[in-house]
């Protein structure tokens, strides 16, 4: 992806930002940091700081780290090597690998206290906490909100063939399990 920009990327900064986007995950699963993006950039600095890193590459690398996730708080990306190390940090719940991945996330927190996620069955399973959608409806949100949410054009491009394999998926899920399609399909993601 970097290499499709009329721009050019600076690689350093996207390399370093990429190595340390998600650093913090395992300790916001474990519930010792709150949010592993807010968090990124201070522990960020150090490890760069400590490699006697240049302060603007610092201060570049932490605006990456900074504007990586889909939360709703987080900044918006405002360099090319923001918005591709966001498109890419997206694009990896996409496609054949993001849906594994992403059932994957969805069973790991399956159960868990305060959690409203169930097990990808039918959407009727007994005696298993759910949301108000079937966790088939949350895999393709989650996908979805991500593709519409990407920045560049190299990004797009492949949200557009990931999204096809994927909503091809759905709907051969939906027949498998013999739920209404009408709840699964919506216009790919363009």
């Amino acid at each position: 992806m970097a290499d499709e920009h009329e721009r050019p990327v600076d690689r350093a900064v996207l390399t370093a930002a990429a190595w340390l986007h998600d650093i913090g995950h395992p300790l916001e699963r474990r519930g010792i940091i709150e949010n592993h993006g807010e968090w990124a950039p201070t522990e960020g600095k150090a490890l760069l700081e400590a490699e006697a890193v240049a302060t603007d590459r610092i201060d570049a690398i932490q605006h990456c780290l900074r504007t990586h996730s889909v939360r709703s708080y987080s900044p918006k990306p405002e360099t090319l090597e923001a918005e591709v190390l966001f498109d890419a940090d997206k694009l990896e719940a996409t496609g054949a690998v993001g849906l594994v991945r992403m059932a994957c996330i969805v069973g790991e927190r399956s159960g868990r206290a305060g959690e409203t996620y169930a097990v990808i069955d039918t959407p009727a399973v007994d005696g298993e906490v759910s949301s108000e959608l079937p966790d088939i409806t949350l895999l393709r949100d989650w996908a979805e909100e991500r593709l519409e949410q990407l920045y560049t054009p190299s990004g797009r491009r492949l949200g557009t063939s990931r999204w096809r394999f994927m909503d091809a998926f759905f709907t051969q899920f939906a027949n498998e399990i013999d739920i209404e399609l009408t709840e699964y399909r919506t216009e790919s993601t363009e």
